[in-house]
């Protein structure tokens, strides 16, 4: 088993780190990284591609052990290849007034879940994560639009920052190699 110290290296390069050497096709994989950010986005990473992931505590951080084989990514439910994914950068939609801003956005999160062809993603970033956390008007319509099946992923550091992470009320999180995947890999992206 391949063993690959991660230690010390910020968001994205331990995730990156572990995809190059599970691409490589080292079978399972033992990572040593702190604990923290880079312990939850290695461990979303390698779940959300398939594998098993087995964690203990190791010289002040975590030594996860990764063994499988990995699912097929994310395929887009329309004719075109990839998915259609949508980016949430703000709590507000457009650049006007901040009360319109925040009206329009909230009122657009609220007829999405009517519609017939939704995003396969929502990916929110900046102060878009603000509306995944306790207490946003939008909860009931994300739950809505995660119960038709759109993956709802809010950015970790973007909810550190905000100090929302404890609070997150719809979907889960990520990290930046994910919504950069996410981006590039898409037939369409829709920002907001």
């Amino acid at each position: 088993m391949k063993e690959l110290d991660v230690r010390g290296l910020s968001c994205p390069a331990p995730v990156v780190s572990v995809k190059r050497a599970l691409e490589a096709g080292e079978g399972e994989l033992r990572v040593i990284l702190d604990n923290g950010a880079p312990r939850e986005n290695v461990r979303r990473f390698a779940q959300g591609r398939g594998y098993s992931v087995q964690e203990e505590p190791f010289e002040g951080g975590f030594a996860l052990t990764l063994a499988g084989e990995p699912k097929p990514k994310l395929q887009g439910s329309g004719q075109a290849a990839g998915p259609l994914v949508m980016l949430v950068g703000s709590d507000r939609l457009g650049d006007g007034p901040e009360e319109l801003g925040r009206l329009l956005m909230r009122n657009f999160l609220m007829t999405l879940p009517e519609l017939g062809e939704l995003p396969d993603r929502m990916l929110f970033v900046n102060t878009g994560v603000l509306l995944t956390a306790a207490g946003s008007e939008v909860l009931e319509a994300l739950e809505a639009l995660g119960n038709r099946g759109v993956e709802l992923l809010s950015c970790g550091v973007c909810l550190d920052f905000f100090q929302k992470k404890e609070s997150l009320g719809a979907g889960g999180v990520t990290n930046m190699f994910t919504i950069a995947e996410s981006l590039v890999g898409a037939r369409s992206v829709v920002r907001l």
